[in-house]
């Protein structure tokens, strides 16, 4: 083959070969051409015996740059670029050096840094033994560019494997990386397993902490979670991923295995969240479904679980203030009005928040999020604020938690419509009433579709026919009459039994 050397092996074989047969058959058999044959047989010496060759077969195009230019900048500056100093040098000579001088220029760099160039990162191959060694690590899911029902869903994934099998577990997180997504996650996945690898890794889970003082603290109770489990806790150095290879090579897996899973499904809409963590559940659950013989052989190796998990739950106390509502880390939440002036216990999970009043949990609600871009959040429950709302309707009208008031568009739309029809009072009536009737009927969905009809034939809402459509109606007990026997048929009964 062209720019093939002929070996020493080579040429004894032809030389041997060329006693029994043609030069172009020995040549053929050998897997040379026959002017490489003749070459062979004019030659006094093996191919590694001759001289290398000291010429040149074209002039050097780097000739009078190389050892007075570019080695010096290669010497103060070893991270310059080929391209970089190629560029250089054409700036520095206009018209001289050719768009495809770059490659003669990158190859003699490499070769230049090979001998005089200073210490390279190695890398050194781990053998990880069955129990060992387990990783976690989040990553964004963003360009898998999902939707629940039709809205953009941004989310990150939280993935956790054991190094030897490469079993693993993962979970949607919804936000940004947090000790509770971590501690939930690890939790999850250890009990998914059934026991407990001896020592768990993570990157520097520098996102996760706001400042120094919620850094320490946050230490802390992940320190506390591995003593719980029995885990030692390691952590990679800052921007060094490669310490955290086995794990980062599976977050792309993951993801590349979610792409085509959703290539296959044809389209990337979910009905709902609970669908879409089913959908990622089942993705990984075919990945293990490929390593189950060796998670076979690791699954003995782990430790026992303890005895029950460990909180996963932050806490952080807030006053319900008069307005009926708190805030916790950054999210106003709103609460029933019976709480107003308590001081709260709130615990904030992944996904839910739990105040606690005393040993009493009080109230339960999906955790809100901060948009990016805004400072605070909120996460407003209409059912809360009603009671009030029924005796002062018209505080709705300028009302500032107004807007996080409508539970879908329909009803926004229709406050918008009302607001154009009807006098101020009137219309704050009528939705108000509208809200009151979709929490009291339980049909905010079904009520929803009504007045998305309504907004299409350009009509208004007429509550009270909607009142006696929806209202859950009274229900009727049946009268029960007891008739009680005499004492008299118990003395019977008793000579009968006798």
């Amino acid at each position: 083959m062209p720019g093939t050397k002929i070996t020493d092996h080579q040429v004894r074989k032809y030389k041997e070969m060329r006693k029994r047969a043609t030069q172009e058959i020995a040549a053929a058999k050998i897997g040379i051409s026959v002017r490489s044959a003749r070459r062979v047989e004019q030659a006094t010496a093996l191919p590694s015996q001759r001289e290398a060759r000291a010429w040149r077969t074209r002039a050097d195009p780097l000739a009078g740059v190389w050892d007075e230019e570019v080695v010096p900048l290669l010497e103060s500056e070893p991270g310059l670029l080929g391209t970089t100093l190629f560029e250089e040098l054409q700036r520095r000579h206009p018209e001289r050096f050719e768009p495809g001088i770059v490659r003669t220029l990158q190859r003699r760099i490499r070769a230049w840094r090979a001998v005089y160039g200073g210490e390279r990162e190695t890398y050194f191959a781990q053998e990880h033994p069955p129990g060992r060694f387990a990783l976690s690590d989040f990553t964004v899911a963003d360009e898998l560019n999902v939707s629940i029902a039709g809205e953009a869903y941004p989310h990150r994934l939280y993935q956790f494997a054991l190094a030897y099998s490469g079993w693993r577990y993962a979970e949607v997180v919804l936000g940004g990386e947090s000790y509770m997504a971590l501690a939930s996650g690890v939790q999850n996945a250890l009990w998914a397993i059934g026991g407990v690898t001896e020592e768990h890794r993570t990157d520097s889970l520098s996102a996760a902490f706001n400042n120094l003082a919620e850094e320490e603290e946050l230490t802390t109770r992940y320190a506390a979670l591995c003593l719980h489990y029995g885990l030692r806790a390691s952590r990679n150095n800052l921007g060094v991923s490669n310490e955290n290879g086995a794990i980062e090579s599976r977050q792309g897996s993951l993801k590349v295995a979610l792409a085509q899973a959703l290539l296959l499904r044809g389209h990337r809409n979910f009905e709902s969240e609970p669908d879409y963590r089913r959908f990622v559940a089942e993705i990984v659950a075919r990945l293990n479904h490929r390593v189950r013989h060796k998670t076979a052989e690791e699954r003995p190796m782990l430790k026992p679980l303890p005895a029950r998990r460990t909180s996963e739950f932050e806490e952080v106390d807030a006053r319900v203030t008069k307005f009926g509502t708190f805030t916790a880390k950054r999210i106003l939440y709103s609460t029933h009005s019976r709480l107003i002036g308590h001081r709260l216990k709130v615990r904030l999970y992944t996904e839910r928040i739990e105040g606690w009043l005393g040993g009493v949990c009080v109230m339960e609600a999906p955790r809100g999020r901060v948009e990016t871009g805004q400072q605070r959040g909120k996460m407003i429950d209409y059912r809360h604020l009603l009671p009030g709302l029924r005796r002062k309707p018209g505080a709705f009208a300028r009302w500032a938690l107004r807007d996080e008031m409508f539970p879908r568009s329909e009803y926004r739309r229709t406050w918008e419509r009302l607001q154009e029809a009807l006098p101020e009072r009137q219309a704050c009536k009528t939705i108000v009433g509208l809200l009151d009737l979709a929490a009291r009927g339980a049909c905010e969905a079904d009520l929803a579709r009504v007045l998305a009809d309504l907004l299409q034939a350009g009509t208004l809402p007429d509550l009270p026919g909607l009142e006696e459509r929806f209202a859950p109606r009274e229900s009727e007990l049946p009268v029960v009459k007891v008739k009680l026997p005499a004492l008299a048929d118990y003395d019977t009964l008793l000579r009968v039994v006798a």
